[in-house]
């Protein structure tokens, strides 16, 4: 399975220590463009995921040949996305690893399977190599900065069997904007309930 990786990925996974998942889950490993390899390694010296990413040898690192595709994404997208979906485009790769929202949505429309952070947390749980889907996604959230809707938060869940109950809500007390979120939902921020 040919798969292509944005920096995104990369860095989530990296930031919340479960970039091994990836080579699990893509045993013949991940291609990345150098755009990627720039923004993570080089630009991202000394950050999340930059040595992680250049010790991995299970990641190879490809040229995107210069093409009308990759300049047209390029007057949209950051340069790692528009070359991700373009060396996913030029090597017909099967999968294409992106968080962001309008990168994800041109990748469909351009007919890749796209398949992000959350993604992988799921299929780790579901394979055994998390035990905790909630866990992962609240450090995630906490020490990742990761931005992730209520919703997909509880979709995500719900898909592999986990309560969708608030638990430690207590990390919310005196957090005014939570507070008010639980109240709006009819849950006390205290008690979860």
């Amino acid at each position: 399975m040919k798969v292509i990786s944005d920096s995104s990925v990369l860095i989530a996974l990296s930031t919340i220590g479960q970039l091994p998942l990836l080579p699990l889950r893509f045993p013949e490993g991940i291609l990345i463009p150098r755009a990627v390899w720039h923004e993570v390694v080089e630009a991202g010296k000394g950050q999340s995921g930059a040595d992680e990413v250049s010790t991995a040898t299970w990641i190879t690192v490809c040229e995107v040949r210069d093409s009308p595709l990759l300049s047209l994404l390029q007057t949209e997208l950051d340069y790692g996305e528009s070359e991700a979906i373009a060396l996913c485009v030029e090597k017909q790769a099967d999968v294409i690893l992106l968080d962001e929202k309008y990168a994800r949505r041109k990748a469909q429309r351009t007919g890749l399977t796209v398949l992000g952070t959350v993604g992988i947390l799921i299929w780790a749980k579901r394979s055994g190599c998390i035990n905790s889907l909630r866990k992962q996604l609240n450090i995630l959230q906490t020490i990742g900065n990761f931005h992730l809707s209520r919703a997909v938060y509880n979709q995500a869940l719900q898909s592999v069997g986990e309560d969708i109950t608030f638990t430690n809500l207590n990390l919310y007390k005196g957090d005014s904007e939570h507070e008010t979120i639980f109240s709006y939902m009819g849950i006390d921020s205290i008690s979860g309930k």
